[in-house]
């Protein structure tokens, strides 16, 4: 991640875990992002990154934010996500995932 994760910019982050983050890759046991280079994020940005988390425990994968600068940290702090986003998935989180999308309520 580089630059603003925004309004403007999260769907980019989105349609990527759509993309790689799928049902069929099962053998993804961890989810890495790096923020190395990332110099703001705001609600939906933040948003994004749950998004991305829900599709990694839909898989069983854990996923891990490297590398967060200062503007990260505050923001995931500040609303309490921090551990939720870190946190292992368990296997009836998948489960449950995987009966929401086959009814179509995910």
């Amino acid at each position: 991640m580089a630059g603003e994760l925004d309004y403007d910019t999260c769907d980019g982050l989105t349609d990527m875990a759509a993309r790689h983050l799928t049902a069929d890759q099962a053998e993804l046991s961890d989810v890495r992002l790096d923020f190395r280079d990332l110099t703001w994020i705001d609600s939906s940005g933040l948003s994004a990154l749950l998004t991305v988390r829900r599709r990694a425990a839909a898989i069983g994968a854990t996923l891990y934010l490297d590398h967060r600068p200062d503007v990260l940290e505050r923001m995931l702090r500040l609303t309490n996500v921090l551990d939720h986003l870190l946190a292992p998935v368990s296997g009836e989180e998948t489960r449950d995932w995987r009966r929401r999308t086959a009814r179509g309520d995910a």
